[in-house]
């Protein structure tokens, strides 16, 4: 085996000792494997997996005495945390997803100049499947932190009622007048949905009928767009576009996420406005719920 193939296979440790005459420093977290549910496909969802995670992050070496002084270095807990962290934010599709997210987490960390990310997936066969990403701060250690310079937008959640009735508009309106970025939130519609006999299939019905329900409000307001994902949502914030929250890949996506029920509508805006850090959450027509962040309700 060639050197340069005995590397490509080798723990990222020697990768990054192989990879730069820089004098770095380095830290690393071997073999750190945790269950949970990621992947593509049906088949994986519903289910836990095992990932192995194999992270060496490069510091520059410290300047004067470390004196045992723990906030002088960075501490292998702010690596097991940006995992947890990112594993906890949402369900993920992708490994390259999940190791770009872990990789941009540890950056933020002052201390940090480059990190080498490998996850695997141990049970898929008789194997392993992963990848491997390099990043480095170059300028991308702003960028990392401005994930989280998004707007607070206001949730307004519209219960039938008035979905069906000629105030749909100007309650909108009054909901972004003060250019406070809105999210329009509803329920599924009055007509009954299909049951069916699988919790998992009856989520995704439930879901479903919501995201009906957004699309028959949109083509009422064409400002309006249906989105379902919380980059497109961020986007729209930043743009000046009223967005229709389509439920499904959020809720779906969320290790912990809530039901879907029909009866449940309310508690499923409060629980996406705390998501979406809220400013704040107006109910209009319906009960005030539990939530995260303050609540306001209004008259149909």
């Amino acid at each position: 085996m060639t050197n340069d193939i005995r590397l490509a296979f080798a723990h990222p440790s020697e990768r990054a000792a192989a990879s730069t005459d820089i004098p770095y420093d380095r830290i690393s977290l071997r073999d750190y494997i945790v269950e949970v549910e990621i992947g593509a496909f049906q088949q994986e969802r519903g289910h836990l997996q095992r990932v192995r995670f194999n992270v060496v992050v490069e510091v520059l070496p410290l300047t004067g005495p470390i004196d045992d002084d723990v906030d002088r270095i960075l501490s292998y807990d702010r690596v097991t945390e940006a995992i947890q962290a990112e594993l906890g934010a949402e369900r993920i599709n992708l490994l390259e997803t999940l190791a770009a997210r872990v990789a941009d987490r540890i950056l933020i960390e002052p201390q940090a100049e480059r990190v080498f990310v490998r996850i695997e997936k141990l049970d898929r066969g008789p194997y392993s499947l992963g990848v491997e990403i390099v990043r480095s701060t170059g300028g991308d250690r702003t960028e990392a932190q401005s994930h989280s310079n998004v707007p607070h937008p206001r949730i307004l959640f519209l219960s039938n009622s008035v979905i069906e009735g000629p105030a749909t508009t100007a309650k909108i309106d009054e909901a972004g007048a003060d250019g406070t970025p809105v999210i329009v939130c509803v329920g599924a519609p009055d007509t009954p949905a299909p049951r069916a006999g699988h919790p998992l299939a009856q989520r995704r019905i439930d879901l479903l009928a919501i995201e009906q329900n957004a699309w028959a409000l949109a083509a009422c307001d064409p400002r309006c767009k249906v989105v379902g994902s919380r980059t497109e949502l961020d986007w729209a914030m930043r743009n000046g576009q009223i967005c229709i929250w389509a439920p499904s890949k959020i809720v779906l996506d969320s290790p912990d996420g809530p039901s879907a029920e029909p009866a449940d509508a309310v508690a499923l805006a409060a629980w996406f406005a705390g998501q979406m850090n809220a400013a704040e959450l107006v109910v209009v027509g319906a009960d005030a719920p539990q939530a995260s962040v303050p609540v306001r309700t209004v008259a149909a």
